[in-house]
């Protein structure tokens, strides 16, 4: 025993004598043993670290390799499937559009094609070619004095303070080369929105940010005041997000730059804090008028709400307070919870709100069955990267879809998996002014306005492959699914649908698949879901 306790010493204490022989052969060498037994001597002595205490010197590779694990892992270990989030061939696909090289693939798939889960889209003898310069998706026509025609594929919510201002620089300029869309993300409108004048999708949630008074609530006339601007074209209610729903967030005073105090209307010298829950709003039926309110102030811009589907019942009072009140949004974008973010709780991130599938196919067969569907357009967000992507999303029953991974892709993102600590290796997610100097406006642009409008004639291809003109022809019967039996089958088959205004014959729930039958004859448009006992 005593032999093993000195064999862990043995690589420390080794470093004394070798210093002592090699000062007369080579001072730098004997310096180098110096160092490395100060360093052991060091280890030895620190109470915080069990292994370093144990095995001085030594001991400190097992941090260093385990701080270099996830870049081992991702570029030597990891296949080109495994999706951790996003899996090598995924990323690969982006970088190549974007940058406008080869995407093809050679010598077939590398898919198992008879493993359950598999999908493909059900091709036609008599293909077509539709113009994805006609993928437009209209919203708010109807109640809106200003309707806007969407693109089918947008830059997702990502607030400047997450992004590096360079980051948002380059999405805005490659929406406005591509006319599509930029959600501002709950961080507001900064100055770097502002800067090319690309589409903007203002996003406000519970903080309120620019558009909130000293105390933190909601200040209409801030909201008017940028609302009206045209450069905003649609104005996004968050209610929630996919990536930590039910979820508050702080920003702490010390990253609350002059820049992003500004945007927000938040002062300096103390933390931003996003509240778990709205204050303007507190009941289904409050929530509507909200969206009406802003409907006014802005000029008649579409105004929806974002949400990751949580208690149904929830969402069930929210289309019960719709046919109460007779209002609606225009719109109504569902998160899935694979969707991402800067930071998350580990628990929130895996394991709570609904995926993005079961989430998307609730809210339109909802809608479907309370009559309400041809008055609102549905998004769509979570994991969404290729045409097939969208094309499997706008079967379930979205209008369009929007990304933020895959535009963080196009501006050089790496999957390092480091948003949250302010070191991204490539500028992209950091408020370092030398690590945002990597991304440069104008090259970052052109990728993300060339990911955009190749990923578009892909989706024209796989479209047209199907003998459909327009990608909001898909239905569920286009796609085919491999179920747990191994057997092919329509993903029509798999999935529950409801007939238009089934709700509302059936309002006592007989006859409705779950979770029908179980909440919607117990929600009200006057509860968050089933009344209080």
């Amino acid at each position: 025993m005593a032999r093993q306790s000195l064999s862990r010493y043995l690589p420390w204490l080794v470093t004394a004598p070798l210093a002592l022989v090699a000062w007369p052969l080579s001072p730098w060498a004997s310096a180098v043993f110096s160092v490395l037994f100060v360093l052991g001597w060091m280890d030895f002595q620190q109470t915080k670290q069990a292994v370093r205490r144990n095995y001085p010197l030594t001991g400190r590779l097992r941090y260093a390799l385990e701080y270099i694990r996830p870049e081992l892992r991702q570029y030597f270990l990891e296949n080109d499937e495994e999706k951790l989030p996003f899996s090598r061939n995924q990323r690969a696909m982006v970088y190549a559009r974007s940058k406008v090289e080869n995407d093809k693939r050679g010598f077939g798939s590398i898919k198992d094609m008879y493993s359950p889960g598999t999908e493909w889209i059900a091709h036609s003898l008599q293909p077509v070619q539709p113009d994805p310069a006609t993928f437009k998706v209209r919203v708010g026509e109807g109640q809106c004095a200003q309707s806007y025609d969407l693109s089918l594929l947008n830059i997702s919510g990502m607030s400047f303070g997450a992004l590096s201002p360079n980051a948002v620089k380059a999405l805005n300029r490659g929406a406005a080369m591509g006319g599509f869309a930029h959600d501002t993300g709950e961080g507001s409108i900064s100055s770097h929105h502002r800067e090319h004048g690309g589409d903007l999708i203002w996003q406000i949630a519970s903080g309120y940010f620019g558009c909130r008074t000293p105390e933190g609530y909601f200040d209409p006339e801030r909201f008017a005041l940028q609302a009206l601007s045209p450069q905003v074209k649609m104005i996004e209610v968050k209610l929630s997000q996919g990536a930590k729903p039910g979820h508050g967030g702080v920003l702490p005073k010390a990253k609350v730059s002059p820049e992003i105090a500004e945007a927000r209307g938040v002062p300096m010298g103390q933390d931003c804090v996003s509240p778990a829950r709205h204050s303007a709003f507190s009941t289904p039926i409050e929530l509507l008028n909200f969206i009406t309110q802003l409907r006014q102030l802005s000029g008649g811009k579409p105004v929806g709400i974002k949400l990751c589907v949580g208690h149904p019942a929830e969402w069930f009072s929210i289309v019960k307070a719709m046919l109460a009140t007779g209002q609606t949004p225009d719109f109504i974008v569902v998160d899935g919870s694979e969707g991402g973010t800067g930071a998350a709780p580990i628990e929130f991130a895996d394991h709570v709100g609904m995926p993005l599938r079961d989430g998307l196919r609730l809210v339109h067969n909802s809608l479907v069955g309370a009559g309400l569907r041809e008055r609102i357009k549905i998004g769509a967000s979570g994991k969404v990267i290729s045409a097939f992507d969208i094309a499997r999303c706008l079967a379930l029953g979205a209008d369009w879809c929007n990304s933020a991974r895959g535009f963080m892709f196009a501006l050089g993102c790496i999957q390092s998996r480091s948003c949250h600590t302010d070191h991204c290796p490539t500028g992209v997610a950091t408020q370092d002014p030398v690590r945002q100097r990597a991304i440069v406006v104008t090259d970052k642009a052109e990728r993300v306005y060339y990911f955009h409008a190749n990923t578009l004639h892909a989706l024209a291809d796989l479209v047209g492959s199907a003998g459909l003109q327009k990608p909001g022809d898909i239905t569920a019967h286009h796609l085919m699914m491999r179920n747990p039996k191994g057997q092919a089958c329509s993903l029509a088959s798999c999935i529950d649908t409801l007939l238009p205004d089934q709700l509302l014959a059936d309002g006592a729930g007989q006859g409705l698949p779950s979770p029908f039958a179980e909440f919607w004859p117990q929600s009200q448009a006057q509860h968050w879901g089933m009344p209080p006992s």
